[in-house]
């Protein structure tokens, strides 16, 4: 085969060669069109998973009772008629946690004798102008009503008293100590009570009473509130123990936006974590 021969052959040889594949390719569209839209078409990206994170349940953190408690027995429900009182389906209650006596080294186990007067009924705030919660089924239209609240030291002495206005209807009330007066010492406990009167004498009142102490965050929870939206907050106080600042904050969200789902969950997420009863749990908050 002569040199010119040789030359033309190998260039129609490596022309073959290149438009092989995209032959066969094209035999195999004819043959599978779908195939070739994949093997055509740049594939998409999948989207990612979403990161959503699955909220937290608000579960209160029960704490062992604080030492130097008053050694009063405490009384989160009051009895059901007395000084002439109507009946009421529910009770006077205090929205406060409550536990044996004799189960301080059983911190989860709360569920008692709603009876049972032989319970500590307490809870911690940081706020020296501390707010209690108390569900009241007695409304200010009753003859001869009245409510007070009062708080005293370690020592019995009076260091707070006023009388509080009854709702129009019952529910769920707060009572805040005054910005005026002294804060509360931290670090100190006080017991408290709540009462009311339905026959203009204050001998027999129907009330509720515990405890509660002022504590001081360490800079670590400080600084870890300080970078917290308000569902946050509650979460921190509750896993920390702190009762009152947690329903506190619940509550003024809750009163804000009585028909936001999640608040509500919330709300009876943290009163079924103290074994609370749930009558009270779809209460309104009133002022």
């Amino acid at each position: 085969m002569g040199f010119k021969k040789f030359v033309a052959m190998k260039t129609f040889l490596q022309s073959m060669i290149s438009i092989l594949p995209s032959a066969l390719v094209l035999a195999i569209a004819i043959q599978n069109p779908a195939l070739l839209q994949a093997q055509t078409t740049a594939p998409t990206p999948k989207k990612p998973a979403s990161s959503q994170t699955k909220k937290s349940q608000l579960v209160f953190n029960w704490k062992k009772p604080p030492v130097g408690l008053s050694g009063i027995s405490g009384r989160r429900i009051g009895m059901g008629s007395r000084d002439d009182c109507p009946a009421v389906e529910n009770p006077l209650t205090a929205l406060v946690p409550f536990q044996e006596q004799n189960l301080t080294s059983q911190i989860n186990k709360a569920s008692i004798s709603e009876s049972d007067s032989s319970i500590y009924v307490w809870g911690l705030t940081t706020n020296q102008y501390p707010t209690l919660w108390f569900y009241i089924p007695y409304t200010k239209d009753i003859a001869g009503v009245s409510a007070e609240f009062i708080l005293q030291d370690s020592e019995e002495n009076e260091v707070y008293q006023s009388p509080v206005s009854l709702p129009a209807k019952p529910g769920i009330k707060s009572v805040t100590l005054p910005s005026t007066g002294k804060p509360l010492e931290i670090n100190k406990n006080y017991h408290w009570f709540f009462k009311v009167s339905c026959s203009g004498s204050e001998n027999k009142p129907i009330y509720v009473e515990g405890d509660i102490q002022i504590v001081q965050l360490n800079t670590s929870l400080e600084e870890q509130l300080a970078a917290s939206d308000p569902r946050e907050k509650i979460l921190l106080y509750a896993e920390n123990g702190i009762w009152f600042d947690a329903l506190t904050l619940l509550a003024q969200l809750q009163k804000a936006s009585p028909n936001d789902a999640s608040l509500i969950s919330d709300w009876q997420s943290l009163f079924n974590s103290i074994n609370f009863n749930q009558n009270y749990i779809n209460t309104p908050v009133i002022e």
